[in-house]
């Protein structure tokens, strides 16, 4: 894609610096030719630059007004928080604006520039009462040390929260507006090229294959880049997280070292190709075929039906040449079930290979960025050593053997590879939500309507209304931030033993992440007005994009219904291994709530301590969870004994299933947090958390009072109070929360949007 003059214009700092005296240049009409000389010669620029110079000096074709706005923009944003002493001479713009620390001669040089201009000392608007009239925020002053609840977020993680920060803040990562679908993954393409070639890719493979064999360092480096273009996250999840991750985890040794590092690298770009027109979430019954063939060793792979197509294939349109393709294996006559193959789809060239056919999926609501295709098999051979056999084996003589014995067993162990990609996707979200709350958050403390009588015009961010819509939003952040990270750690740590544990909880993590953040967006772009509608402003963009986050990697009603399910066997489990002491133990925790939260002085407490108070809050959230659990496993007892199927027995109750499993993650994620809290010293900080925490909770218990009320877990008096509360706190969380959405650290390129800076004015409506 060629490069216009502004572009060309802002990838030098020499050019840069010279944007003001252009701007004052053109904007007082048109240059003569006397003048155009003197600027040439005074410019200390080389050749190359001089060559872009001349396209902004050329008299035939000067300045449109959208280029001399955007010039007025780019200066205007970024000098914004230059000391009013420090902009008395278009010079001190230029290289504030261009991050110069000019020497002598480049000053002197640009002061030369100045004078053939007939500009010289002359701000000429640019920062004057001519422009549109500047936003500053009036924020009371951080009442905790900013960059300590930065450390407190990052974790132990710090160095690859501030190595992914300072990636990001490289000219290469800069948003480029309009670009068209193919343009768009072009760029995403070179994104993903510069993290492989910093090693982000190959984090998670062993060493030899390249890599840190470091999964927990891929996920936090995956969580990081959800602050930037979210093609980009996609894309880099597809390749590195489940193409590499695929074949990390299916594969053997000698796959290890024939592709990874190749696939770290992207030399080997590829795609994960498991999901079918026909068969998404329910993976057991995919269509697509790999028959064994003993005469000549190698694995026939056929699409059989319409259906059996491989469908929202990442990679898959444009850039990947081999994917790992789920589909039954058939050999001696048996299907044992869906296995992964290692399939080549394009040779080096870019041509489709014979029998394989590649239709792209076409423009999407969101994430352009990444070339979704469908794929098609027409009875494609690929060697018998391409079966990724880690966890079985197909002999020369198409015997099959396995080292897991049972079927569904094995077909749940090579599933796993979807649990990293639901722990990446659900940080990933949670880090989106981030970033739409700082832009919208940072522009409502700007953002100034309406007042009193005679009085001043006062911050949208002090209306009650726009504090409910996005404070319980940001104290939720909070939430599942810490939870996440716990999340990371069970998954790092984990042993086979848990292996349903943590896929269960990563599934209802994931659930209640994207959802959060496909919630918060659209508040926070309604929260913006008009000015969240524009692109530029990126709260449009991340809505759009996070969308289809709560489908991929797993539906997330789908997810939910495993969480029941996982919730309603370990009941089972526990009543068949001890009933006694089972039923014991669930008449003891119903007498203590009876006796401690039910009653009529418990359910009826209104002061601020208890409401704020920790206990209460995951007591209120674990009796939801556990009354849901028992009257769920009531309701499927009921439904079997009477002759129901267990299936249609689940089926009944679905949206029982959906509200236990929400409720149990809900528990989960205050958890968490609380925990968090408690593992932090500094008090300052403790108090931020606090009530964060507190507003996160008391906000679940207000959106399902009905359910608590129903329950006699709180009276009419206390829900009163509880919706008080939320609104106090709501209050009390706005006086920080500029500062707090600073923690998120997230850097101002890729914050990127115009109404999150001091400096912005409404009147300028383009964005350099």
């Amino acid at each position: 894609m060629a490069k216009d003059r502004f572009q060309e214009l802002t990838e030098s700092p020499e050019l840069v610096a010279l944007m003001p005296l252009l701007y004052v240049a053109w904007a007082d009409g048109e240059l003569g030719d006397e003048e155009i000389a003197r600027v040439d010669a005074a410019a200390n620029v080389s050749d190359a630059q001089r060559a872009t110079l001349a396209k902004w000096l050329d008299r035939d074709a000067p300045p449109t007004s959208t280029e001399l706005l955007k010039l007025f923009r780019y200066v205007q944003v970024r000098a914004s928080r230059l000391p009013a002493e420090k902009r008395r001479s278009l010079v001190q713009l230029g290289t504030h604006v261009a991050e110069l620390t000019a020497d002598e001669s480049a000053a002197r040089a640009l002061e030369e520039v100045e004078t053939a201009l007939g500009v010289r000392g002359i701000a000429h608007g640019l920062m004057s009462s001519q422009a549109p009239v500047r936003q500053t925020f009036d924020e009371a002053a951080p009442a905790f040390d900013v960059s300590a609840m930065t450390t407190v977020l990052d974790g132990e993680y710090a160095e690859t929260w501030n190595a992914v920060r300072e990636l990001l803040q490289r000219p290469a990562f800069r948003y480029v507006e309009d670009l068209s679908k193919a343009e768009h993954r072009e760029q995403v393409l070179r994104w993903t090229r510069l993290l492989a070639n910093e090693g982000y890719g190959a984090l998670a493979f062993p060493e030899n294959c390249g890599g840190a064999n470091r999964m927990d360092l891929f996920v936090k480096s995956f969580e990081a880049l959800g602050m930037f273009d979210l093609s980009l996250v996609v894309k880099f999840g597809v390749q590195f997280g489940l193409f590499g991750g695929s074949i990390l985890a299916l594969g053997s040794k000698r796959h290890h070292d024939e592709l990874l590092r190749d696939v770290g690298k992207l030399d080997l770009p590829g795609g994960f190709a498991m999901t079918e027109l026909g068969h998404g979430s329910n993976v057991r019954q995919l269509e697509t075929l790999a028959k064994y063939d003993p005469e000549r060793k190698l694995f026939v792979l056929h699409t059989p039906s319409a259906s059996a197509r491989k469908e929202w294939i990442g990679n898959a349109a444009c850039h990947g040449r081999t994917m790992t393709v789920f589909a039954q294996l058939e050999t001696q006559g048996v299907v044992h079930g869906v296995h992964a193959f290692v399939v080549p789809v394009r040779d080096d060239s870019g041509a489709l290979l014979p029998g394989v056919s590649i239709q792209d999926c076409g423009h999407k609501m969101g994430l352009n960025g990444v070339d979704n295709g469908r794929i098609w098999f027409d009875h494609v051979e690929v060697p018998r050593e391409n079966l990724l056999d880690r966890y079985a084996t197909v002999a020369e003589d198409g015997t099959y053997e396995s080292p897991i014995a049972s079927p569904s067993r094995r077909f749940f162990t090579m599933l796993g590879t979807l649990v990293g990609g639901r722990v990446s996707v659900g940080s990933s979200a949670v880090t989106a939500s981030k970033s739409a709350l700082a832009i919208a958050i940072r522009y409502g403390a700007l953002r100034r309507q309406f007042g009193p009588d005679g009085g001043e015009e006062r911050s949208i961010l002090s209306y009650r209304s726009h504090q409910l819509r996005l404070m319980p939003a940001l104290a939720q952040t909070y939430a599942l931030h810490f939870a996440m990270g716990d999340l990371q750690a069970m998954f790092r740590d984990h042993e086979g033993d848990d292996a349903r544990e943590l896929e269960m909880e990563a599934a209802g993590l994931k659930a209640m992440a994207t959802w959060h953040a496909i919630a918060t967006a659209q508040h926070c772009r309604e929260c913006c007005g008009g000015m969240g509608f524009l692109t530029r402003n990126r709260i449009c963009q991340i809505l759009k994009d996070v969308d289809v986050f709560a489908t991929f990697e797993g539906d997330n009603v789908v997810l939910l219904q495993l969480v029941a399910k996982g919730l309603l066997t370990g009941y089972a489990k526990g009543l068949k291994n001890d009933l006694v002491g089972s039923l014991l133990r669930e008449l003891g925790r119903a007498a203590a709530t009876e006796l401690l939260e039910k009653n009529p002085f418990a359910s009826r407490r209104t002061g601020d301590e208890h409401l704020d108070d920790a206990e209460f809050h995951q007591s209120a959230l674990e009796f939801r969870k556990q009354s849901l659990l028992t009257s769920a496993a009531r309701r499927v007892k009921k439904r079997i004994d009477a002759g129901m199927s267990s299936f249609d027995a689940f089926m009944d109750i679905q949206d029982h299933l959906q509200s236990l499993a929400m409720a149990h993650v809900h528990a989960r994620v205050h958890a968490s947090f609380a925990r968090a809290i408690d593992a932090t010293e500094d008090e300052a900080l403790v108090a931020q958390l606090q009530s964060l925490r507190a507003l996160f909770a008391l906000e679940l218990i207000r959106q399902d009072l009905g359910w608590f009320m129903e329950n006699g877990y709180v009276e009419a008096p206390k829900a009163r109070a509880i919706r008080k509360r939320v609104v106090s706190l709501s209050e009390l969380v706005r006086a920080q929360a500029v500062h707090l959405v600073d923690a998120f650290g997230i850097p101002d390129q890729a914050l990127s949007a115009p109404i999150a800076f001091e400096g912005y004015a409404e009147s300028a409506c383009l964005n350099a």
